[in-house]
């Protein structure tokens, strides 16, 4: 995963699909967290829809291209946990920082992707890395 967590932090703004709650797919800016423990992080807040979507269909994927080329296209399964440590990772981050302030923000969500699968490629002809 520090390969993936690499290249997410390299390219900070991704792509991040869901299926909406009308059943149609939809995809918007988002921002990886960070890696640990083999866990890629993310977070959002639990007043927005795209927090609702991943309560009815967890499922998603979760794709950027870097200025050279490559891109990655990223899978799993949305897992919520209120873990403050986890949390307090992620505000580190000054734009996550701002939206919510603290770990004990009752909006603030965090989640990890469960059996992340996905490829990093590019326009080399060489094979893709596959995860």
């Amino acid at each position: 995963m520090k390969k993936v967590a690499q290249f997410l932090q390299e390219n900070p703004v991704q792509y991040l699909a869901t299926v909406s709650l009308d059943g149609k797919a939809k995809c918007r800016p988002f921002m990886f967290s960070f890696e640990k423990d083999g866990k890629l992080w993310f977070n959002t807040g639990n007043f927005k829809e795209v927090y609702k979507e991943l309560q009815a269909n967890p499922y998603i994927q979760i794709s950027v291209s870097s200025p050279t080329y490559q891109w990655i296209r990223l899978s799993g399964k949305a897992v919520f946990v209120d873990d403050k440590a986890i949390k307090e990772a992620a505000l580190e981050n000054p734009i996550v920082k701002g939206n919510y302030q603290t770990a004990d923000n009752p909006a603030f969500e965090v989640f990890y992707l469960e059996d992340p699968y996905g490829v990093i490629a590019d326009f080399s002809g060489n094979p893709p890395y596959e995860f």
